[in-house]
């Protein structure tokens, strides 16, 4: 790869300003001189004859020299970057080639600065994939955190690695107390950023102190004071504040190109681009920069779930059964097998799709199990679904079930994640009993249902809870069951929201199995939008627990 290089060289005159003198005292203060033969070079990322304006990242590599410069400032497309060292990384947006003026300022003694400007012209071809809009901004905002909890969340290994965390990772919740744990960071729609550095300061408005962790040498950068721990700098005093980022591509690589000195848990200097380095998982992001002594590559996982934050204890915490729907293809067979057809009076809820096995219905990929429902005619019904269980396969008493969940939207969708008595063949509904650990219907939007039907309680006179949650049809959320000889307790994200006293009488004290199923319309469900196209509920892992 070539790139250009553009230098503009200007001898700058000063003038000599005052010295200042008090009839007492003779203080010295020393030659204040300003910078001359200042210096400005432009290198446009990817250019070479055959793209003269570089390789479409709108990347330029910014370096300004002078004598007698002490600290250095790039001003551009209404961005101001203070560069000490005298090199910066510019970016540029406009879709399509375009002229830009950048001008550098040097900085001497007393203040005296020297001015010059060059022009250069750049291309800038990315366009970020809806996708990765969705999934870093949400619906306009979304928040993300360093995921503390996991193994190797901040890490580091050489420059250019590609396995994340390849000399050193840190352990959950190692690094609790050095100034990164509370830090949140907002992406929004109109590319602002935001950096929080105290998430429990109860009104961040009022007070927006917190500290914030680095590499010592560069973190003083931002700042100074903190606690020096051998390479580190832990706890600097650093307020919140808002900047801009873009997303770019330098390189056919997803990048987040954060502004000015703005950055993510961990202060290593350098440019502040982050490369996305997988974003698979949902609610994931595993970032890697490299530090400003182009030294090391830093790694972070983040995530846009909040730690759980109640005093629920579970009294089961064995795990006795899972399907992590990490094989593609149909769901595996030794877990589920199908429910086909329309069942009598639309599965007894006069619900109007057909299920299928079809992988147009269902299918396993990318970690996820998706069952589709679609608005098709087929044998005699107006839309096409699936449904899976267990039964006969795997079937259990007590226990914690957990379902990692994102669920479809559109009026009159109601996808379900719910468990049915072993015995259901021999006695009938409602006497099998059944648990429904999370129902959700689309007329009735981020409302989230846990139900139990049992004699004298079926149908529309079920005992029953609920709760909001704000995500449920664009991020994953866990939906849970805690299955006790004495209670029955229903979660969202480890939050109980609804307890039903279980006892000897009732039909929730022998084998049930589990059920995965996407229903359209019915007397729960209600009227199906006449726009609805299709729309997908994704399982990422079903556990059980004793």
């Amino acid at each position: 790869m070539k790139s250009l290089n553009i230098r503009l060289n200007i001898i700058v005159f000063t003038i000599l300003t005052a010295f200042f003198s008090c009839e007492e005292d003779d203080a010295t203060i020393g030659d204040i001189i300003a910078p001359s033969n200042l210096s400005v070079e432009a290198e446009i990322v990817g250019q070479d004859a055959d793209n003269p304006y570089g390789d479409g990242s709108g990347v330029v590599n910014l370096y300004a020299t002078a004598d007698n410069a002490l600290s250095y400032k790039f001003l551009y497309s209404a961005t101001e970057v203070n560069a000490p060292s005298g090199q910066a990384e510019a970016l540029f947006t406009n879709l399509g080639v375009n002229t830009y003026t950048v001008t550098a300022i040097a900085y001497g003694t007393g203040g005296l600065s020297t001015t010059t400007s060059i022009q250069i012209e750049v291309s800038a071809t990315y366009s970020p994939p809806q996708d990765l809009i969705d999934k870093l901004v949400g619906n306009s905002s979304k928040t993300w955190r360093l995921k503390s909890e996991a193994n190797g969340h901040f890490g580091l290994g050489p420059v250019g690695g590609q396995i994340p965390v390849e000399w050193y990772g840190a352990g959950p919740e190692e690094k609790v107390g050095v100034g990164m744990y509370d830090d949140r960071f907002i992406f929004n729609i109109d590319g602002t950023f935001t950096h929080i550095t105290n998430n429990t300061n109860d009104d961040p408005t009022v007070d927006p102190s917190g500290t914030v962790f680095g590499r010592d040498g560069l973190i003083d950068e931002i700042g100074s004071g903190g606690n020096v721990n051998g390479a580190d700098v832990e706890n600097l005093p650093y307020n919140d504040y808002t900047s801009s980022y873009v997303l770019i591509a330098p390189g056919g690589v997803e990048t987040i190109s954060l502004d000015g000195l703005s950055f993510i848990s961990y202060y290593t200097g350098g440019n502040h681009n982050y490369q996305i380095f997988d974003r698979s998982v949902p609610n994931e992001l595993l970032l890697k920069t490299t530090d400003g002594n182009n030294e090391f590559d830093w790694w972070f996982i983040l995530t846009s779930e909040e730690p759980a934050t109640n005093d629920f204890t579970t009294d089961y915490d064995n795990l006795v059964w899972q399907d992590e729907f990490d094989v593609n293809g149909a769901p595996d067979s030794a877990n589920w097998t199908y429910d086909l057809g329309t069942g009598t009076d639309g599965w007894g809820n006069l619900e109007l799709q057909y299920y299928t096995d079809s992988p147009d219905n269902i299918i396993v990929e990318d970690g996820l199990l998706k069952i589709t429902a679609r608005a098709e005619f087929f044998s005699g019904s107006d839309y096409t679904s699936s449904r899976i269980k267990s039964q006969d396969l795997y079937e259990f008493t007590y226990g914690r079930v957990e379902f990692r969940a994102k669920l479809p939207e559109g009026g009159g969708t109601w996808p379900a994640l719910w468990m049915l008595g072993a015995n259901f063949t021999e006695v009938s509904w409602p006497e099998c009993g059944e648990i429904d650990v999370m129902e959700h219907v689309g007329n009735s939007q981020n409302t989230i249902h846990g139900t139990l039907h049992f004699p004298g309680n079926s149908g529309g006179n079920a005992v029953s809870g609920s709760t909001t949650n704000a995500t449920a049809s664009s991020e994953f959320h866990l939906y849970s069951v805690e299955w006790r000889p004495t209670e029955i307790i229903f979660l969202v994200d480890d939050e109980p929201y609804f307890t039903f006293d279980n006892d000897g009488t009732l039909p929730f004290n022998s084998d049930f199995f589990l059920i995965i199923n996407f229903a359209m319309g019915g007397n729960f469900g209600g009227t199906v939008d006449p726009s609805f196209v299709e729309s997908t509920l994704e399982v990422d892992y079903v556990r059980v627990y004793q």
